[in-house]
């Protein structure tokens, strides 16, 4: 039977490479609709954990992993081997940056080489990793073609990018739209119709170095803009004016202008990652790309910049320098309502804050402790402290990094004096006039 069969009669089964924040919601999403799943990791005991129905992501409940489990529509495997009956495989694997920001494919390439132990004719290969344009042909299908099988004629290559908005209720993974791209007709058409089978809308479009291109254009587009109001918060902010206030204002406009907030910096694995993606490609075709790394310049430096009105608020309204407070964190998470440390600005704010000297603790109610800290080792094993009236008076300020919903910030503004908010969660008016709100 060949692979256009399987999908259209609904007996298709599918393989998921990579079982983190991407790779595991993608399974569970395929496992709902009624297709059975492989999830493979490298990571035994993530592994393990998977197979007594015990999720590590937010956003997947360990009882849909359960039922799922039940009606054996999932299951977890390190050995590669496992994928070799498997129609579908996807590839959801990390694309971070290596020390000199440039991108690291080594998760793609040990995949494609996993993979080409198991890689048979009639199977489609879809890698949603995000990555430059021509990674899909030039990285992966170079590397999964040496087994011989060529891809559009024995197998079926496609990029389907992951779009994911991590806290966000309002969009499942099932009613995001699906880009999808591929290289030759009938790839594109598997990949199109596979994905369908669980998701409600696909975009299919012309080649998967356009699909490559579209994911990188729509960070970069969040990127450039994010970078733009934080350099207008500094200079708002210089001006006396609150970049806040403007940006409620501006929004008013029913056309031409879409808002955008600032913040401490950017976090998560896409938007600080992606444009480096970009850059390092144009750089093949001697072309310039001011803009993205301007953006990035911009944003980076933001964590300064929070530090900086710390300092000054301390030194105005606490007459002590940073090395002598005492700060409590409220928020480590890269942004609201999830437990993702991925590159949070907050790692890097602690981090600077240990070598000036301050003294300081966290409150995350999503991350009770800070566990795999790859860059930052010193900070690895900090825990989350709890929240009370009589801990809380005992820190010279409290830093506002990440605005969870589960968190009383009025109840905090109450039985604090020094509050420096980079989220604007807290009114300028409060009732309480001992409290002083420092914008950052």
């Amino acid at each position: 039977m060949t692979l256009s069969e399987k999908i259209q009669n609904k007996s298709v089964k599918a393989a998921v490479i990579g079982l983190g924040y991407v790779g595991l919601p993608l399974a569970v999403t395929l496992g709902k609709a009624g297709v059975a799943v492989v999830g493979y990791d490298v990571n035994k005991s993530r592994v393990a954990t998977l197979n007594k129905g015990e999720s590590h992501i937010y956003a997947v409940s360990n009882e849909d992993l359960s039922v799922l489990i039940g009606q054996q529509k999932f299951t977890a495997t390190f050995n590669i081997n496992d994928l070799a009956d498997c129609d579908v495989i996807m590839i959801c694997v990390p694309t971070p940056l290596d020390q000199h920001r440039e991108p690291d494919l080594s998760y793609i390439a040990d995949s494609a080489r996993a993979l080409r132990n198991v890689l048979r004719p009639e199977q489609l290969i879809v890698l949603e990793s995000t990555t430059y344009p021509g990674t899909t042909k030039e990285v992966l299908e170079r590397l999964l073609s040496k087994n011989g099988l060529k891809a559009g004629q024995d197998y079926y290559l496609a990029f389907a990018p992951e779009r994911e908005d991590p806290g966000n209720k309002s969009f499942a993974l099932k009613s995001i739209p699906k880009v999808v791209g591929a290289d030759d007709p009938q790839s594109l058409e598997n990949a199109v119709n596979f994905y369908r089978l669980f998701l409600d809308e696909v975009v299919p479009v012309s080649s998967a170095h356009t699909a490559e291109a579209v994911k990188l254009t729509e960070n970069i587009f969040r990127s450039v803009n994010i970078a733009l109001v934080n350099e207008l918060k500094v200079i708002y902010d210089a001006m006396g004016i609150d970049i806040w206030e403007v940006i409620e204002a501006a929004k008013t406009k029913p056309f031409g202008y879409m808002p955008f907030y600032p913040g401490p910096g950017l976090g998560g694995h896409c938007i600080p990652i992606d444009p480096f993606y970009l850059s390092y490609r144009a750089r093949a075709f001697d072309l310039p790309t001011r803009f993205i790394e301007l953006a990035g310049e911009i944003n980076t430096n933001m964590p300064n910049y929070v530090i900086q009105k710390l300092i000054d608020a301390l030194d105005i309204h606490k007459k002590i320098s940073l090395s002598s407070a005492n700060i409590l964190i409220i928020g480590v998470a890269y942004k609201k309502n999830v437990n993702d440390m991925r590159e949070s600005p907050a790692i890097d704010i602690m981090s600077k804050l240990r070598k000036r000297g301050a003294q300081f603790n966290y409150h995350d109610p999503h991350v009770p402790v800070l566990e795999h800290m790859d860059h930052h080792k010193e900070l690895e094993g900090l825990r989350s402290c709890d929240l009370t009236a009589d801990t809380l008076k005992g820190y010279d300020a409290i830093l506002i990094i990440t605005d969870h919903d589960n968190i009383d910030f009025p109840s905090i503004a109450e039985s604090c004096d020094l509050i420096v908010d980079t989220r604007n969660v807290l009114p300028s008016n409060l009732t309480n006039s001992h409290t002083k709100i420092i914008r950052a």
